[in-house]
Protein backbone atom coordinates (compact mmCIF):
# COMPACT_ATOMS: atom_id res chain seq x y z
CA UNK A 1 0.00 0.00 0.00
CA UNK A 2 0.61 3.74 -0.69
CA UNK A 3 1.16 6.44 1.77
CA UNK A 4 -1.82 7.01 4.13
CA UNK A 5 -4.28 9.52 3.07
CA UNK A 6 -5.92 12.04 4.75
CA UNK A 7 -9.74 11.75 4.49
CA UNK A 8 -10.91 13.90 3.64
CA UNK A 9 -8.74 15.48 1.39
CA UNK A 10 -7.35 19.39 2.19
CA UNK A 11 -10.30 21.60 0.74
CA UNK A 12 -12.71 18.87 0.59
CA UNK A 13 -15.08 19.98 3.12
CA UNK A 14 -14.75 23.73 2.26
CA UNK A 15 -16.83 22.80 -1.10
CA UNK A 16 -20.75 23.04 -1.69
CA UNK A 17 -22.11 18.87 -1.36
CA UNK A 18 -23.00 19.06 -4.82
CA UNK A 19 -19.41 19.27 -5.85
CA UNK A 20 -18.46 16.97 -3.32
CA UNK A 21 -20.72 14.57 -4.54
CA UNK A 22 -19.03 14.79 -7.96
CA UNK A 23 -15.50 14.48 -6.41
CA UNK A 24 -16.71 11.35 -4.99
CA UNK A 25 -18.07 10.04 -7.94
CA UNK A 26 -15.47 10.87 -10.49
CA UNK A 27 -13.32 9.01 -7.70
CA UNK A 28 -15.29 5.80 -8.31
CA UNK A 29 -15.37 6.17 -11.73
CA UNK A 30 -11.65 6.18 -11.68
CA UNK A 31 -11.80 2.81 -9.88
CA UNK A 32 -14.27 1.66 -12.03
CA UNK A 33 -12.07 2.43 -15.08
CA UNK A 34 -8.79 1.06 -13.65
CA UNK A 35 -10.09 -1.97 -12.03
CA UNK A 36 -13.54 -3.07 -13.21
CA UNK A 37 -12.72 -6.88 -12.73
CA UNK A 38 -12.34 -6.28 -9.28
CA UNK A 39 -15.20 -4.44 -8.54
CA UNK A 40 -18.14 -6.63 -7.95
CA UNK A 41 -21.45 -5.84 -6.03
CA UNK A 42 -22.27 -7.34 -3.03
CA UNK A 43 -25.15 -10.26 -3.54
CA UNK A 44 -27.31 -7.60 -1.15
CA UNK A 45 -27.11 -5.02 -3.92
CA UNK A 46 -28.37 -7.85 -6.42
CA UNK A 47 -31.26 -8.19 -4.11
CA UNK A 48 -32.32 -4.71 -3.59
CA UNK A 49 -32.40 -4.24 -7.60
CA UNK A 50 -34.67 -7.12 -8.43
CA UNK A 51 -36.87 -6.41 -5.55
CA UNK A 52 -36.99 -2.73 -6.92
CA UNK A 53 -37.87 -4.03 -10.25
CA UNK A 54 -40.48 -6.74 -9.09
CA UNK A 55 -42.37 -3.52 -7.23
CA UNK A 56 -42.38 -2.05 -10.16
CA UNK A 57 -43.60 -4.27 -12.80
CA UNK A 58 -46.25 -5.39 -9.83
CA UNK A 59 -47.30 -1.40 -10.01
CA UNK A 60 -45.28 0.99 -13.19
CA UNK A 61 -47.98 3.68 -12.63
CA UNK A 62 -46.28 4.07 -9.11
CA UNK A 63 -42.98 5.07 -10.86
CA UNK A 64 -41.79 8.89 -10.85
CA UNK A 65 -39.92 10.52 -13.73
CA UNK A 66 -36.01 11.20 -12.38
CA UNK A 67 -35.91 14.51 -13.61
CA UNK A 68 -38.84 14.73 -10.86
CA UNK A 69 -37.26 12.81 -8.14
CA UNK A 70 -33.70 14.63 -8.68
CA UNK A 71 -35.57 18.30 -8.30
CA UNK A 72 -36.84 17.12 -5.17
CA UNK A 73 -33.43 15.62 -3.81
CA UNK A 74 -31.25 18.57 -5.11
CA UNK A 75 -34.23 21.14 -3.51
CA UNK A 76 -33.58 18.96 0.15
CA UNK A 77 -30.09 19.67 -0.72
CA UNK A 78 -30.45 23.19 -0.70
CA UNK A 79 -32.34 23.43 2.32
CA UNK A 80 -29.36 22.14 4.29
Amino acid sequence: MGQPLTVPPPGFDELPVEEQIEYVQSLWNRILRLDQAEVRSPDWHRDEVKAALAEHEANPSAARPWTEVRAELEAKLRRR
